[in-house]
């Protein structure tokens, strides 16, 4: 079968989808509170290699309908070199319906609104998306290498061109100095785009993490359990959006698990949120069970 490059990470929602190794590591690999990719150099995977894991894969599971194309942020590829993966998953899979990945800001807009929907057409149908926050202060500190009207203009151009978006915000990643800030101008984002999945993580950072992490945000005081819920209910009350969003926070990171579609949802997730503020620690999730 296939011999994985690891680590090897992917979106909780694609654990029982197959995974191709499209790259190896991540492209920008600098986010001062990510550790995922620190071991692993980026490299683009031969077209060979590839091919020879798909063969491999579609030999044993011909019915695969959805793919995700590992690691870091397969977009980075060149328009021509993804298109020939997609076309050789397309011949390989019968029943494909999606192909997935993870995506940034700056890969998305290395790519025209054409070649985005010609990767739309050949089945990629959805990225995973760290949106993290929208403050351009904060943006900087977790040196994140794009501002909030870049995460905006290449949201709305991958939306536009039909891709799905599955984004993520990170509570608490402005400590408490700047955590009004982040809520709000997060927020704006969501309401200045049309993604389709929005997820809220909790910041845990890795201990490999934490020194690069407050070498750039020296002024960072972490939130407990209580501040994260009231910036949970602050970002969920600022949120309009204008089309029907997929709410989920339940990653094993967060101290209280939420889902529900927004806008419909909103009054009674606000009321989950009371509740569990108003009890305290026994509604939480117990901090053994949970991780980043």
């Amino acid at each position: 079968m296939i011999e994985y490059d690891y680590p090897l990470f992917r979106p909780p929602a694609e654990a029982d989808n197959l995974i191709i190794q499209a790259t190896l590591g991540c492209s920008y690999n600098n986010c001062s509170f990510c550790s995922m990719y620190k071991t692993k150099s980026y490299e683009v995977r031969k077209l060979d290699d590839v091919y020879n894991d798909i063969n491999a894969v579609a030999k044993a599971y011909p019915d695969t309908h959805k793919i995700f194309l590992a690691d870091g942020d397969a977009l980075a590829l060149s328009s021509e070199h993804l298109l020939s993966i997609l076309k050789k998953l397309q011949s390989s899979f019968p029943k494909l319906r999606r192909v997935s990945l993870y995506a940034s800001a700056q890969n998305v807009l290395s790519k025209s609104q054409e070649e985005l929907k010609t990767l739309y057409e050949n089945k990629l149908n959805l990225i995973y998306y760290g949106i993290e926050t929208g403050s351009n202060l904060l943006l900087k500190k977790i040196t994140k290498g794009v501002s909030q009207s870049e995460i905006i203009d290449s949201l709305n151009r991958a939306s536009g061109s039909g891709i799905k978006v599955s984004a993520t915000v990170i509570l608490g990643i402005g400590g408490e100095k700047y955590s009004q800030e982040h809520i709000a101008e997060t927020a704006e984002i969501i309401n200045a785009t049309r993604v389709n999945y929005l997820s809220t993580l909790q910041l845990d950072l890795e201990e490999d993490a934490k020194e690069n992490f407050y070498k750039h945000f020296s002024d960072f005081t972490p939130l407990d359990d209580s501040q994260i819920l009231k910036e949970q209910k602050k970002f969920l009350e600022l949120l309009y959006p204008t089309n029907k969003i997929i709410f989920r926070s339940n990653h094993a990171s967060n101290a209280l698990h939420l889902s529900g579609t927004l806008p419909r949802d909103k009054d009674r997730l606000m009321k989950e949120l009371d509740y569990a503020l108003e009890v305290g620690e026994g509604a939480f999730v117990p901090s053994a069970f949970r991780g980043f």
